[in-house]
């Protein structure tokens, strides 16, 4: 079997749609280190499929018939991640009423995949690279030492490199676990595959619920291939999934499909285009403008209102100006942009020329965050989806802002 054939043969198995090189590549890469021991560490954005490749590993390696676990480092409390990873004994800590094992003693002889491995606390670091370099461990509360015969495949959607500079992340546990590399593409560089993706995504909602499955016309297309798709697959088939169930028509058109994309994602913004990271808040500055572009429009369509109103009952409320401090955190391209759109209700306006500052990264990221939690009721788990982080990158980040109850 040549190794087009291989590939072709891995996406029928696992679903996997699309004819990209990049793609192609990595089922590649996959399908050769499969039959070695060596560690593997997949990366690319959240959303592009990275769970699809520890299981292509496991599935075309000698370790097929043994047990394969998958486990998501950022869902668990750090408290509980070396117990969860490790075992532990009867009472290690409270509420250890028995002896558990671990990950790695259940693995044993088969894969483990650790999902979102940048998230590990340093001192789980630690004990991961023993793990890698002799195979040993120990469970917490226990002093003796336990072997395991495991093959590790990380991945992460964060960027290593960075983290270490900063200190959250080991250089020997990085090289350890990036025996192998594999860069999984982001959506955005398969633009002739979102289209198939789309199809496929639609016609799975047409047969579930015994429907006709929508279709789009040719600018609708071409409307996917250009929007830049920050959360990947995931968020394409978020859309495929809502456009079949509320629209009535089967025949999408780009007015239709607009509807369902965020004009802010149209294109790859100069300051998004690279990865984003657990804690690199950098990239919001051009949706923090945006935020507060669209406060300053709500702002003035209720004065107008409000305006209206009281003529009406015989009274007349002037307008006020967008205080000082908000026209500071914006750029001068914005602040013009602003004054242009608001121009046709406030001729007797009188634009305030004040000095401009910038805002700190760390005020950014409280709005950020406060903006979220606000849009999601306070719920940790329902924000950190939306800001694209994990709840321990979401809950640290929280306490190290000072953020409190009292301002969601």
């Amino acid at each position: 079997m040549t190794d087009l054939q291989e590939i072709m043969s891995v996406k029928q198995r696992y679903g996997i749609i699309g004819n990209s090189e990049a793609m192609n590549r990595a089922i590649s890469v996959a399908l050769r280190v499969a039959a070695t021991d060596l560690s593997v560490l997949v990366t690319g954005e959240s959303g592009v499929g990275k769970e699809f490749f520890p299981k292509i590993i496991h599935d075309n390696s000698a370790r097929k018939h043994s047990k394969y676990i998958a486990v998501n480092c950022g869902a668990i409390p750090e408290g509980t991640i070396d117990s969860e990873l490790f075992g532990h004994e009867k009472g290690a800590y409270t509420g250890a009423t028995e002896a558990r094992k671990g990950y790695f003693e259940e693995a044993d002889g088969g894969t483990i995949f650790l999902d979102e491995v940048g998230e590990l606390p340093l001192s789980t670091q630690v004990r991961l690279l023993r793990v890698l370099q002799s195979g040993e461990y120990i469970r917490v509360g226990s002093a003796r030492v336990s072997k395991t015969n495991v093959r590790v495949v990380a991945a992460t959607n964060n960027d290593l490199q960075k983290a270490i500079a900063e200190g959250r992340f080991r250089e020997d546990l990085y090289f350890r676990l990036n025996t192998v590399p594999i860069a999984v593409p982001p959506l955005r560089e398969r633009k002739d595959d979102i289209p198939l993706l789309f199809r496929k995504f639609a016609a799975d909602v047409a047969v579930q619920y015994s429907m006709p499955s929508v279709q789009l016309d040719d600018e609708a297309k071409q409307m996917l291939r250009n929007h830049y798709w920050r959360g990947n697959i995931r968020q394409l088939k978020n859309v495929a999934e809502r456009i079949s169930a509320l629209e009535t028509t089967r025949v999408v058109t780009a007015d239709i499909l607009a509807g369902y994309l965020s004009p802010m994602e149209t294109s790859a913004p100069t300051t998004m285009g690279r990865e984003r990271t657990g804690d690199d808040f950098s990239t919001e500055r051009e949706l923090l403008y945006k935020i507060l572009f669209d406060m300053r429009s709500d702002i003035n369509d209720l004065k107008r209102m409000l305006n209206e109103l009281m003529r009406g009952v015989g009274h007349n409320v002037p307008q006020q100006p967008m205080s000082q401090e908000v026209i500071g955190l914006l750029p001068s391209s914005v602040v013009s942009h602003t004054e242009t759109h608001t121009s046709d209700y406030a001729e007797s306006e009188e634009v305030v020329e004040v000095p401009q500052r910038e805002m700190s990264k760390a005020d950014m990221q409280r709005e950020q965050i406060l903006r979220a939690l606000r849009n999601n009721n306070g719920r940790r788990r329902d924000a950190a989806k939306e800001l694209f982080l994990s709840e321990r990158t979401l809950y640290r980040r929280i306490k190290e802002l000072g953020i409190t109850d009292e301002e969601i």
